[in-house]
C-alpha cells in the first residue's frame, strides 16, 4: 500500500493530501530513510513522522485498504 494512503487509512494523519505534503517535505521516514508518498508500506516497517518539533514512531502491524474508525488503531503501534 502507498505510504500516503496508509497514513490516512490508519488515521495517523487525517487527510491524504496532508500526508502527501508531509512526505514531500521529508518529514516521513520508513526504516530511517526518507520516503516518498508513493513508497510501499509493509508489515513490520517502522515509520517516523515529524509533527513540528514532535516526533512519532510507529510500527506497522497490518495493512488494509479500508478499516472502520474504531479498528484503525490496530493497524499500528506506537514505539
Amino acid at each position: 500500500m502507498r505510504l500516503d494512503k496508509f497514513l490516512k487509512v490508519s488515521r495517523i494523519i487525517k487527510r491524504r493530501t496532508v500526508a502527501n505534503e508531509a512526505c514531500d517535505a521529508g518529514r516521513v521516514l520508513i526504516n530511517d530513510k526518507p520516503a516518498k508518498a508513493s513508497a510501499n508500506v509493509r508489515v513490520g516497517d517502522i515509520l517516523t513522522i515529524q509533527f513540528g518539533s514532535k516526533e512519532t514512531k510507529v510500527e506497522v502491524l497490518d495493512v488494509q485498504e479500508t478499516v472502520k474508525k474504531d479498528d484503525a488503531k490496530e493497524l499500528f503501534r506506537y514505539i
